[in-house]
């Protein structure tokens, strides 16, 4: 008997959000704050701990989605689920967060205990993300699951700038307990959130043919030879996602945007304290409106349906865009009302800033089918992790950029004030840098096709081919789809009768 996607059921697998996007916007907001005004590192010192430690983790997040796609070769994963048996463990060790947070420490200490919490959140959330794929294949029902995701990463998103803002404004702008509370805080609320998921969702259920072949294929003994082979073939099929039209275009789409985004956390909190002089807890204020993403959410989920991704994606950055141009504004004219004015700016800029949160994991499940009318496989896991290298390996470049740039333009850390240079450049990394990246997103959008009535073609039509459908009877706009979501010629895909294939490329020549 199917299951079904329920509300409560959607909310509980969700709730993992909360730690994904609570967890990347405190890091993201505040820990090169924190960095530089409580620990003594530099800029670069402070951005290059999280440069480094996610560039290795994204390396290391390319083995865990092909570790999850092939976990049910061990008992653990035939008993736990090859995707959940990871938010089991993931739970408990979310406790590890708050070893990002003591003072006094060196930083070999700071690299190494971010560089372990960067690998932990790995291994929770790319088996995370492909549950969607797993458990529904229905546009709807995926959405919702989607929507409930964003709701709650909406959730973990206000959560993350408001209760650090309330600590900061108890303790005092200068007493670093205030981010150790949070951590505290903070973890337990991830492991709860996490284990929730665990308890509510389910896997695809293997065919008895499929768990007989994963258990032989664990019986066999690999040499070292073949260990690297099998390492290089791992490697080899990575590479073979970029192949999928769609898919690079989701790609680029993504890590423009989001790493516009952490541009904008990366020095906002400094632009508020250098270049408006105004205080971290009243930056954090303005961060804590975020909380409007969360009804936002559910409006994007509607219009997800009804609009499709593309034009999600046009709201969003033109509301963004807007936005850095209103920040530059105010700071040049710093009008008596600025403050109210900033909490206007910045309300505008979390409804935009929500719904690009939103859209691109909301996309992201209907991908591996794109793929499967390729492959004839089912990779989710492979896919996340691809995207998280990705996107970890982009917010790593990014980020060492900031503090590169930051020290370069004269950057003092620990200084209650800044040289004139120095503020420049924070305002122009903010309105400058997130922009050109905005644009650069918002140019590939407009060729991107995939939404709900093209997802359902292909969808059909992968059905169709499972009930050995002929390929030589396809509609011609079917064909049109297929080719333009894949990349490939129609003739190229499903290759489950190549007799059939030939003869079609035989009559096309006569």
């Amino acid at each position: 008997m199917k299951k079904k996607i329920t509300i409560p059921r959607a909310i509980g697998y969700g709730i993992t959000d909360i730690m994904g996007g609570g967890a990347f916007t405190i890091i993201a907001a505040w820990l090169m704050y924190y960095y530089t005004t409580f620990v003594g590192l530099t800029p670069v010192e402070g951005a290059s701990i999280i440069a480094i430690a996610r560039f290795v983790d994204a390396i290391v997040s390319l083995s865990i989605g092909s570790i999850t796609d092939n976990f049910y070769k061990f008992k653990l994963g035939r008993k736990f689920g090859r995707r959940r048996f990871f938010l089991l463990i993931g739970s408990p060790l979310m406790a590890t967060y708050v070893l990002l947070w003591f003072t006094g420490m060196n930083y070999w200490y700071y690299l190494i205990s971010y560089l372990l919490f960067e690998i932990v959140m790995a291994l929770v959330l790319i088996p995370w993300e492909t549950l969607p794929s797993e458990m529904t294949k229905d546009f709807n029902e995926r959405t919702k699951l989607s929507t409930a995701r964003m709701f709650m990463s909406g959730t973990g998103v206000f959560l993350a700038t408001f209760v650090p803002g309330r600590l900061i404004a108890y303790f005092g702008e200068d007493n670093a307990y205030a981010y150790f509370i949070n951590a505290v805080f903070f973890a337990i609320l991830f492991a709860i959130c996490i284990f929730i998921s665990y308890k509510v969702t389910w896997e695809k259920k293997l065919t008895p043919e499929q768990e007989r072949e994963f258990i032989a294929q664990s019986s066999k003994q690999k040499s070292f030879k073949d260990t690297l082979k099998t390492i290089a073939d791992v490697l080899k099929e990575y590479g073979t996602t970029l192949k999928i039209k769609s898919f690079r275009k989701h790609l680029a789409i993504y890590l423009l945007s989001f790493t516009a985004k952490d541009v904008f956390n990366a020095v906002f909190v400094y632009f508020c304290v250098f270049a408006l002089s105004i205080s971290s807890s009243l930056a954090a204020d303005l961060l804590s409106l975020s909380i409007i993403g969360v009804p936002i959410t559910l409006v994007a989920g509607f219009l997800m349906i009804k609009v499709g991704p593309s034009n999600l994606y046009k709201i969003s950055y033109s509301l963004m865009l807007i936005c850095l141009g209103a920040f530059y504004t105010v700071y040049v004219t710093k009008p008596d009302s600025m403050v109210t004015i900033l909490f206007i700016i910045a309300a505008i800029y979390q409804v935009g800033r929500a719904i690009l949160d939103f859209t691109p994991w909301n996309v992201f499940p209907f991908i591996p089918d794109i793929d499967e009318i390729v492959t004839r496989q089912r990779r989710e896991g492979l896919f996340a992790a691809v995207m998280t290298f990705a996107r970890k390996s982009s917010v790593a470049l990014a980020t060492f950029c900031v503090g590169l740039i930051l020290q370069w333009g004269g950057f003092v850390a620990g200084q209650k004030t800044q040289t004139p240079e120095a503020v420049h450049t924070i305002v122009y990394t903010l309105a400058i840098g997130a922009s050109v990246l905005l644009i650069g997103a918002l140019l590939v959008v407009f060729s991107f096709k995939l939404n709900k009535d093209t997802h359902k073609i292909l969808v059909n039509e992968i059905e169709r081919l499972k009930n050995n459908g002929s390929k030589l009877k396809v509609d011609s706009k079917t064909k049109s789809v297929v080719e333009n979501l894949t990349g490939f010629k129609y003739e190229d895909v499903w290759h489950n009768n190549e007799s059939e294939i030939k003869s079609a490329k035989v009559k096309s020549a006569l």
